[in-house]
């Protein structure tokens, strides 16, 4: 073969390589998919909005793919079998369809994928004219909402169970610098396994508002689906501290785990 046909057949060899590379890289399959349920508006649509920047690009890096919704009117057994793991990213545990609290309860139920829960989903209650959610309450630890500190507070929060998959690569203790934290009637340590509590004596500036023994971290191994719920969910500036992005973070790889 002549030096000029040798090069020729090197380019088309290199070419059709790059472009196999290119087309599998494009049609392959991503690991898991997610559903991400996040308020359309509200003082908490701005931590959302910075959420939804962070978990695009962690999706794009990882290989997974993410769904929102910001009303729960498409859900029903059929729609949420497509997701191994649901996010209630700031979405409140009442207004839902009947159809779509069948659904999610029979997706927990039955361990047919996991679910991490942030900030306004234990606002457990009668709101906006909607009954509290009961099956909702159990699975967060029999709670119902209380109260909440309106103008704020920087807190330390604590580690408890420093063995937990979520907890890797987390300190003992973290700043968390704002927050409006909700008490409850009750402490759901009973019936949850707590993994991280919040210090109230850390508050800053101090707050009457104080449950005593108050989880913001836990778990609930009462059902099927692999669940954590996170207290922490109010302001975007959580996604300036690489702790919180650590625990999100891992707690998605973690939950989406059968």
């Amino acid at each position: 073969m002549n030096t000029s046909l040798s090069k020729k057949f090197f380019w088309i060899t290199f070419l059709f390589s790059v472009f196999q590379i290119h087309a599998f890289a494009q049609t392959k399959s991503p690991k898991f998919k997610v559903l991400a349920l996040n308020e359309a508006g509200g003082h908490h649509v701005e931590y959302s909005k910075t959420a939804r920047v962070w978990l695009n690009e962690l999706a794009k890096d990882n290989n997974f793919t993410i769904d929102y919704l910001t009303k729960t009117d498409p859900i029903n057994d059929e729609y949420l079998s497509q997701y191994q793991l649901i996010i209630q990213l700031d979405y409140v545990p009442y207004a839902w369809t009947p159809v779509a609290v069948a659904a999610f309860e029979n997706y927990i139920n039955e361990g047919k994928g996991g679910w991490i829960g942030f900030h306004h989903a234990t606002l457990l209650g009668e709101f906006d004219g909607y009954k509290i959610w009961p099956w909702f309450s159990d699975f967060m630890g029999g709670i119902r909402y209380k109260n909440y500190i309106a103008d704020f507070a920087a807190a330390t929060v604590n580690v408890e169970n420093k063995k937990h998959p979520v907890m890797k690569g987390v300190p003992a203790s973290f700043l968390v610098k704002k927050e409006e934290w909700y008490i409850y009637d009750k402490s759901p340590r009973p019936n949850v396994d707590v993994i991280a509590s919040v210090d109230e004596n850390t508050y800053s500036p101090d707050s009457k508002i104080k449950m005593g023994d108050h989880p913001v971290i836990w778990s609930n191994k009462k059902y099927k689906a692999k669940n954590i719920y996170i207290f922490m969910g109010h302001s975007p500036v959580l996604f300036e501290s690489d702790v919180y992005k650590t625990i999100f973070k891992n707690a998605i790889f973690w939950a989406v785990k059968k």
